[in-house]
């Protein structure tokens, strides 16, 4: 029979768009072994052998079958359905004890249904959220079997400790709490007991009485055999779980008498019919289609376009991290550097300074989080269609820097970045190097004075501006390797060519189309390009020369007719 039982009582959480009224369980109860049944069993052989013996019929009391309303039960409860125990009926039968609304309320409904017949369950019944005992769920014995080697979860151990709202307290005016509102420095054991959200719910629990037959009415016999909670969103939590295919739960009750009943949870809530799903299906998309138009007219249809000929370009980067440098508290500073045939606003800002930031360390390295967001915007415009299909990108110039406690400033690294051809989200690490001088002296004057070699020029880390020759030469430009510095860049292209590309599905790219992340096709289609030209060309000559040459100089030019 144990092997019949289902040991698992966790919570189910259920997410319905349904409206809560509808939800129905039906529970049922059944006794299966008690100490009464056995003594009353006993009884009955007793009584069964003396009348053997002495011929005649002897009535006892053990003798006497148990009714069936006892031993087991079955009822469908509907959602916030109050089913008043017996406990209940004696109490509100009485108008003297009845105090709040609620409780007289509960009087005039237990005194129609003893007009009305008596109620229609014995054991089982159910506190809403209404009632006042639905906060004392910590203190019903529920007994289900549950894993012997059960640990409480983190969120269990904290909502224990919370303490439960009270219906009968009432805020006064002008009440001023006397618990401290803000604590400036909390303990690790006050975040942990107060980060918990509490989210507001109604509660309803499902209950029995178990207690030997004629003793019903008593306190200490109530048992929680299953609580349900709904919240705003739609979110049912049930505990514990329907059965479905599992076997039904064990329910030991205590003192004296241990008697073991079985528990079923079933989900009795009508299921919706097919045309009402489809009708309800219907409204949910019209709602979709309503709440897209109304989002569309918020956005509306009219998108800023650049010219015709020119790409926009749209950067939203973060300077993440810069780890591997040996002093602590760094910051960089970059720039932008925009190359021939870009321009910007006149009011962009292409520089910026990150705030200070103190490392920390993550295995071997010492790291620095910046988080520091910046964003531009560029424009490029081809001016001859001759040139190179691709151009240059612009450059991001940065430069690591150090500060210690006597406002000293020292150079950690210089380093650059080349703005990513494709569109996208890209996640780029840059190594970084700073000048090197040699000799014991220069390094003792970077330590205690701070001094250290700089470039007057930041674009030296990669090609000057000024230069203007064929070979750069650094020979003798002693340097050494730093630590990096990761950056994150969201880029966007815009550009009109894109559009009508995607419109009429032109074959046949210009340099904007090979701006938008097909470049590597570039050379493909320089190749047609210049073949396409120069058959205009041919064609132009061919037109422009003289009828009568083209027809007898031509092997291809048709034979004249009579």
């Amino acid at each position: 029979m144990a092997a019949s039982w289902s040991s698992n009582s966790g919570e189910a959480v259920y997410r319905s768009r349904d409206a809560i009224k509808n939800l129905k369980i039906r529970a049922r109860i059944q006794r299966v072994t008690s100490a009464a049944a056995l003594s009353r069993q006993l009884q009955e052989q007793q009584a069964s052998a003396q009348h053997e013996r002495a011929g005649i019929e002897l009535d006892t009391l053990g003798s006497q079958p148990t009714p069936v309303g006892d031993d087991q039960e079955e009822l469908v409860v509907s959602w916030q359905e109050k089913l008043f125990s017996q406990f209940e009926v004696d109490l509100y039968q009485t108008e003297s004890v009845c105090v709040s609304p609620l409780d007289r309320q509960y009087h005039n409904d237990v005194v129609a249904l003893e007009r009305a017949g008596g109620r229609r369950n014995r054991r089982i019944f159910t506190y809403t959220d209404h009632d006042r005992f639905t906060n004392l769920e910590e203190e019903f014995s529920q007994s289900l079997v549950i894993p012997s080697k059960s640990i409480p979860t983190f969120l269990a151990e904290r909502m224990a400790n919370m303490r439960h709202r009270r219906h009968e307290r009432r805020q006064l005016e002008g009440y001023i709490p006397k618990s401290q509102l803000i604590t400036w420095e909390p303990s690790e054991e006050f975040v942990r007991n107060s980060h918990v959200i509490s989210t507001p719910m109604q509660t309803m629990h499902i209950m029995a009485d178990l207690g030997p037959v004629g003793q019903l009415g008593k306190r200490e016999n109530e048992h929680v055999l299953c609580t349900v909670r709904v919240d705003g969103s739609g979110v049912i939590t049930v505990k514990p779980d329907f059965n479905n295919t599992k076997g039904p739960y064990r329910v030991e009750t205590k003192g004296e008498k241990r008697e073991v009943w079985h528990l079923t949870l079933e989900n009795a809530s009508a299921p919706i019919s097919q045309e009402e799903r489809s009708r309800e299906q219907h409204v949910y998309s019209d709602l979709y289609i309503r709440h897209k138009d109304y989002l569309d007219s918020l956005v509306g249809q009219d998108f800023e376009m650049p010219p015709p000929g020119i790409l926009r370009l749209l950067v939203n980067g973060e300077i993440v991290s810069a780890q591997g440098y040996e002093y602590d508290n760094v910051y960089i500073h970059f720039f932008m550097d925009l190359p021939r045939n870009w321009s910007s606003l006149p009011l962009q800002s292409f520089s910026g300074v990150t705030q200070t930031c103190r490392t920390r360390t993550l295995g071997t390295e010492n790291v620095a989080f910046f988080s520091y967001p910046f964003s531009f915007e560029a424009f490029f415009r081809k001016e001859d269609e001759t040139e190179g299909s691709l151009p240059e990108w612009p450059v991001l110039y940065f430069e690591v820097l150090s500060l210690d406690s006597w406002q000293r400033h020292r150079t950690e690294g210089y380093g650059y970045l080349v703005i990513p051809a494709s569109p996208g989200c890209h996640t780029l690490t840059c190594s970084t190097w700073r000048p090197l001088q040699c000799g014991t002296l220069a390094e003792l004057r970077r330590f205690f004075v701070g001094g250290a070699l700089e470039l007057e020029d930041l674009s030296y880390v990669r090609v000057p501006g000024t230069f203007k020759g064929d070979r750069l030469s650094r020979f003798g430009f002693r340097t050494v390797t730093t630590g990096s510095v990761t950056f994150t860049l969201h880029c966007i292209q815009h550009a009109r060519a894109f559009v009508d590309a995607s419109a009429l599905r032109k074959r046949r790219q210009s340099v904007l189309d090979q701006l938008g992340g097909f470049s590597q096709q570039g050379s493909v289609y320089n190749v047609l390009e210049a073949f396409q030209k120069a058959r205009r060309r041919m064609q132009e000559a061919r037109e422009s020369l003289p009828r009568d040459l083209i027809n007898t100089s031509s092997p291809l030019a048709p034979e004249p007719t009579a």
